[in-house]
């Protein structure tokens, strides 16, 4: 289990995202046997599954059946970097379809193929051809009232985690209209690959919670540290869920968590989802009472 997960909320359609999302990888001609595959299904207390956990290249997904309240935002995107043009045609013809082109898929200055695609769940996707292995990278955009922001969020999030640091950064050159922010730039928290950019002309694109990041906290310590850190100048929600100073969603989530709702004794993992949908900040030791009644 990964640290930081991206958490994808559906419209009751976890489980044809998760389809959709690793059968193009895992038919790209990519030699890595591992470059996608699904991990596990969450079960619920109403017997409709919760929810998929699926990995592409590196990075963890929850897909999420949550209903109609919240949709993905192109804010948050995820790049994937193909090594061969076979395996980037092949995702992308994949991916595209049904869905939304930003940028056609062609060269670049910046790349010698890329392409940018909305898919037909609303999640957004930035391919591009590369030389070197990566593993898929959220991307924050930063626009309208967080235009500029980019470059004070990654320093933030750094300080939060272990393992972090801040990598590259390219700024907008003078006479640019934003000159000085964040025209691409790479971070890592707790090991994992992250980008960020301010964007480069006017437009509201805003975080919204219809992508989070899911973060796994091995106890209370690491629950009330992240909880803590992450809320500092932001919101506070129900569920483990908070917002941090830019915008950002995020839950701060004890892995006993998981281990509790996924037990077989539907009852037991009933009265832990009860007692979860109380709370604010998640209580491992509340959570433990509920399960054991």
């Amino acid at each position: 289990m990964k640290n930081i997960q991206s958490f994808i909320w559906f419209n009751d359609r976890a489980e044809d995202a998760a389809a959709h999302y690793t059968s193009p990888f895992k038919n790209s001609g990519n030699v890595n046997s591992n470059w996608a595959k699904t991990l596990n299904t969450m079960p619920s207390t109403n017997g409709k599954p919760m929810g998929v956990t699926i990995e592409i290249n590196g990075h963890q997904f929850v897909l999420f059946n949550g209903g109609p309240a919240f949709h993905p935002t192109a804010s948050i995107s995820f790049s994937v970097y193909c090594t061969a043009e076979a395996e980037i045609d092949s995702i992308w013809k994949k991916l595209s379809d049904g869905g939304n082109v930003r940028m056609e898929l062609q060269k670049y200055p910046f790349s010698e193929k890329y392409g940018w695609v909305e898919d037909k769940f609303g999640v957004n996707w930035q391919l591009s051809l590369s030389k070197e292995v990566r593993p898929v990278t959220p991307s924050f955009l930063f626009s309208g009232a967080q235009q500029g922001n980019a470059e004070k969020a990654v320093n933030f999030w750094t300080k939060q985690f272990p393992n972090s640091s801040v990598g590259f950064a390219a700024k907008y050159e003078k006479g640019h209209e934003f000159e000085g922010q964040i025209m691409f730039s790479t971070f890592t928290l707790n090991g994992q690959s992250f980008n960020a950019m301010d964007a480069g002309r006017p437009m509201d694109i805003p975080f919204t919670e219809g992508i989070s990041m899911f973060v796994n906290c091995e106890n209370q310590q690491e629950v009330d540290r992240f909880w803590n850190g992450l809320s500092e100048e932001g919101q506070t929600s129900q569920c483990g869920w908070l917002k941090d100073p830019f915008g950002v969603s995020w839950q701060i989530v004890p892995t006993a968590l998981g281990r509790l709702m996924g037990d077989k004794d539907r009852d037991k993992a009933g009265r832990v989802f009860q007692a979860m949908m109380k709370m604010t900040k998640l209580d491992v030791a509340k959570l433990e009472e509920a399960y054991a009644g």
